[in-house]
């Protein structure tokens, strides 16, 4: 068993559907469903679920309307090799009305909230040194996207 994901938008399904797809490896829309009939939140003919994958995970991206608006309490974690990725995930999700929070985290231009990371962070803010973990810590409450040559160097206090 595999849990799936549900996305819910305000008449935008297909459109976020497209945007996640042309942005992560191993993504592809796969199909989707049209209301038989008038529905709560569509009428007869309109699309109101888009399937589709990132990541190969799967997705259902959900024409439900203006109800449920996203929120930072859920957020989508992309855990980059490098700086390069963080860089190209972090202009790709905020081009075009996303919104730059702090610590990595970021919305999209659709409200939802990815947190763009990398494991690197993980030997500065937990490394053997303590006194580094605290600087390494205090630089990155001070950023927006995550810069890993700067925690690098607040770690080694350099």
């Amino acid at each position: 068993m595999e849990l799936i994901t549900c996305l819910w938008f305000d008449g935008r399904a297909r459109e976020a559907a497209n945007f996640y797809t042309s942005i992560f490896p191993e993504s592809e829309i796969a199909d989707n469903w049209i209301a038989p009939t008038d529905t709560p939140g569509n009428v007869k003919g309109e699309e109101v679920v888009v399937n589709f994958k990132i990541f190969n995970r799967e997705f259902i991206a959900l024409n439900g309307g203006p109800q449920f608006p996203h929120s930072e309490a859920i957020s989508f974690q992309i855990p980059c090799k490098d700086q390069a990725e963080i860089d190209k995930y972090w202009e790709l999700l905020t081009h075009d009305g996303g919104q730059e929070s702090q610590c990595g985290w970021l919305k999209d231009k659709f409200g939802i909230s990815w947190q763009v990371s990398s494991p690197e962070m993980n030997t500065y803010l937990g490394g053997t040194d303590p006194e580094g973990a605290a600087r390494a810590t205090k630089v990155m409450l001070g950023m927006k996207k995550i810069d890993l040559a700067q925690m690098k160097r607040a770690y080694e206090g350099s």
